[in-house]
């Protein structure tokens, strides 16, 4: 079947052409109506929530100050939104751009080793490593070496902690996270308006209110500006940061949107997708962001059937998507003031419930196929165990032992993939 939305580049442009944002401004009105409004909001809804959490709580763990946490949600959600409205526009396809989730966790552990300033170097090398490879065209030679099963097996090894975490913290506090998990589970069957990482912070704040769990006396609401720093860098941080964030970024995050887009006959702009996703790191760092590039999980919300069945008219939910995240970093220093009064064991248990899709995902892409099966294993087990060898943390050597182990049981997958 011949793509639904038709480009004029060609396989050979590093930077393809598209309709242009002129064209995609002039359909915009023609498409803005109450499904594309309603995909990218939810779209928008689930990477406000959960993840965030995520990033706060990785903020919280290295020691960050208020205005570096800040600076972080800011880069990653105001410059993410900014990569949905132009990709958007100009390719009228619905590619959004946020930040990678698996390497928000990842920065959970890696933050105990590096200042921010270290990891701020790293995301920059990080970004560095994706332009370049957008540019050369490099990206299908490095993914052959580097078996997508082996990368998604790390990022569920990784994540597996907040799918358990689920449980602890539900023990820890169980009426309120019983009221949370209601919230995901049965809230979203009586009424669909509703998403269900949503209804579960909802009913979970509700139900803290009431046990009195809930402190905002200390919260400050004033706007707080972003702040620029100035990236150091180390070899560490380049080994445990920056090499495993490229990764991610394009063998998970543009990965898996093309991919998507491709399901739903779109012809995704690869070497536009990467590029961009190189630029978003490298400017991103200088306010302590760890990339914003190409979402996955976004881009399948914006470019499924919910956003409407005139498929050309989908990247409209990217752009009202884009916005929103826009607007969200904006105002980060708000968001920071409201999750610090809410109960940790609350945030556990929406993060995790946030990311049950991502690990979803993760496990299927790595168990499905019939290749790399004991790479993606032992990737799986490296990344769970967490450790920390020369700083250098598990996902790095959960993709250098998943490789290496392929390569020396597995052989034939590789000569498979050529």
């Amino acid at each position: 079947m011949e793509p639904t939305v038709q480009h004029r580049e060609t396989g050979n442009e590093r930077f393809e052409k598209g309709p242009g944002i002129r064209e995609g401004l002039k359909d915009f009105s023609k498409h803005l109506n109450a499904k594309t409004i309603t995909a990218g909001t939810v779209a928008a809804v689930f990477g406000c929530t959960g993840p965030a959490l995520l990033v706060i709580n990785a903020a919280t763990n290295g020691g960050l100050s208020q205005v570096q946490a800040i600076s972080w949600l800011f880069s990653i959600y105001f410059f993410g939104g900014l990569i949905s409205i132009f990709l958007a526009l100009r390719y009228k396809q619905p590619i959004n751009g946020a930040y990678s989730i698996p390497a928000a966790v990842m920065m959970i552990s890696a933050m105990n080793y590096f200042s921010v300033y270290e990891a701020a170097g790293a995301y920059f090398i990080a970004g560095l490593i994706v332009l370049v490879l957008g540019f050369s065209g490099l990206i299908a030679k490095v993914m052959r070496w580097l078996p997508l099963p082996v990368v998604m097996a790390m990022i569920a090894g990784a994540m597996i902690r907040f799918g358990t975490g689920i449980i602890t913290s539900t023990e820890a506090m169980p009426i309120m996270g019983a009221a949370a998990l209601a919230g995901f589970l049965i809230l979203p069957r009586l009424t669909k308006k509703i998403p269900p990482v949503l209804g579960a912070l909802l009913l979970g704040i509700i139900a803290a209110a009431f046990s009195g769990g809930l402190d905002w006396s200390n919260a400050n609401y004033a706007f707080v500006a972003p702040q620029l720093l100035v990236p150091q860098f180390s070899l560490d941080a380049l080994l445990s940061i920056a090499i495993p964030l490229a990764i991610l970024v394009i063998g998970a995050e543009n990965a898996q949107a093309a991919g998507v887009l491709m399901a739903q006959d779109y012809k995704p702009p690869i070497n536009a997708m990467t590029i961009v996703s190189g630029l978003g790191g490298m400017v991103t760092a200088f306010f302590g962001g760890h990339n914003a590039n190409i979402a996955g999980p976004m881009t399948a919300i914006c470019s499924s059937e919910e956003a409407g069945d005139n498929k050309e008219g989908r990247y409209v939910a990217s752009v009202i998507n884009g916005v929103l995240f826009g607007g969200f970093g904006l105002l980060a220093s708000l968001a920071l003031a409201f999750v610090s009064g809410l109960p940790k064991s609350l945030i556990g248990i929406v993060a995790g419930l946030a990311m049950i899709g991502v690990l979803l995902s993760a496990f299927q892409e790595a168990f499905a196929p019939k290749k790399f099966k004991t790479g993606a294993f032992f990737a799986l087990i490296i990344a769970m165990s967490g450790i920390t060898i020369f700083k250098v943390s598990a996902p790095f050597w959960a993709l250098v032992g998943g490789v290496v182990v392929s390569y020396l049981t597995e052989p034939q997958d590789f000569q498979r993939t050529e």
